[in-house]
């Protein structure tokens, strides 16, 4: 049997974690028939979505070329989360939302794209295994608080692992800092100027 070439946590290992959380033994597979580990198993799908749907260096990308289809239209692939025109002057004349799968247009009121390629901003939903290290470990211990959180009750064990879940947090804040190069000059998106304060940014909302 060949060594093992990584120590990166598995989803096996994860819901092992989970279950643990609540009192439940350990399994050897993922078997779904198991109404705990299908519990622990959902319960990790969907703290993975919640944590990667804030928006992370390691899974936000910009100036992501796209191009619409026969019929005009820029499909949103099942792994996008967030889809928006790239912010530039080309990209102007247009305010995009997400709607049935599709991008929209709302200043001009259609689906239908006619240039051959345009620049988007993309938040991508990866599977859990594709994740990096100390994201593994916080999405794990967020769903170990939430799942002790709804089977258990007990106010104390919520409170240890919510302790646990904000150290591996931080964690993920430092792994942020590290890989996206961030400067107190603004510096973003591989530019090297200064990206100043815009105050509509907050009106807008």
């Amino acid at each position: 049997m060949p060594a093992p070439t990584t120590y990166s946590t598995s989803q096996l290992d994860a819901v092992n974690e989970i279950l643990g959380s609540v009192g439940q033994a350990p399994v050897t597979v993922l078997d779904q028939t198991n109404p705990e580990v299908a519990f622990a198993y959902t319960t990790l799908m969907e703290i993975s979505r919640e944590v990667q749907a804030e928006g992370w260096v390691f899974n936000r990308e910009f100036e992501y070329p796209v191009t619409p289809d026969t019929n005009g239209y820029i499909n949103i692939p099942s792994n996008v989360l967030q889809m928006d025109l790239s912010t530039s002057l080309a990209n102007e004349p247009y305010d995009t939302v997400i709607r049935g799968g599709k991008l929209y247009d709302k200043l001009n009121h259609t689906f239908q794209w006619t240039q051959q390629e345009y620049a988007v901003d993309v938040l991508w939903l990866f599977p859990f295994d594709d994740l990096p290290q100390v994201f593994k470990q916080y999405v794990t211990a967020k769903a170990s608080t939430r799942a002790a959180t709804r089977l258990v009750g007990d106010t104390n064990l919520a409170q240890t692992l919510a302790a646990y879940e904000g150290m591996r947090r931080v964690s993920c804040l430092e792994y942020e800092c590290n890989q996206g190069d961030y400067s107190m000059f603004g510096f973003k998106k591989g530019n090297d100027f200064y990206n100043s304060y815009q105050p509509y940014h907050t009106l807008a909302r």
